[in-house]
């Protein structure tokens, strides 16, 4: 408890109050204050809307220009400005970047392109051993 007994001879007993702190409370609240962030948090963040197509980040500046990959809403995959199929996007990128796997590679997509089809073209584009892959997308306000 918060006292000790200090006894004397003559039978009575007084308590004395003892200057320690009980935390036993405080590990309480502080272990169900942990569960309850540990429960909400997935919550909070799978609920959040994003606009993916607005991005305020800037380019790198690099010396090289970077090859830009484009998806129209259509599904047509363009490779710089001319049209590709997916199947012969690596061995293009391969030829236009002189087996450079370094070489930066952009990647547009139009708005209304599906995650899986911007996925693919990504995904086959790193199979092909590029590593510099990003997507760009529109600065706020521009175009609007």
């Amino acid at each position: 408890m918060a006292g000790g007994m200090i006894g004397g001879g003559n039978g009575r007993r007084r308590y004395k109050a003892m200057a320690e702190i009980n935390v036993t409370p405080l590990v309480d609240v502080m272990l169900v204050l942990l569960i309850v962030f540990m429960i909400t948090a997935p919550m909070i963040t799978s609920s959040v809307n994003v606009n993916l197509p607005q991005a305020s980040a800037k380019a790198a500046s690099n010396d090289s220009k970077p090859i830009t990959i484009t998806v129209n809403a259509q599904g047509q995959i363009f490779l710089q400005n001319s049209q590709v199929q997916l199947t012969g996007l690596v061995a293009t990128l391969q030829q236009i970047s002189q087996n450079n796997p370094d070489e930066r590679v952009f990647v547009r997509g139009d708005k209304d392109v599906s995650y899986g089809d911007m996925l693919q073209v990504m995904a086959t584009i790193t199979q092909g051993g590029f590593t510099k892959v990003a997507l760009l997308a529109q600065p706020p306000g521009a175009g609007q």
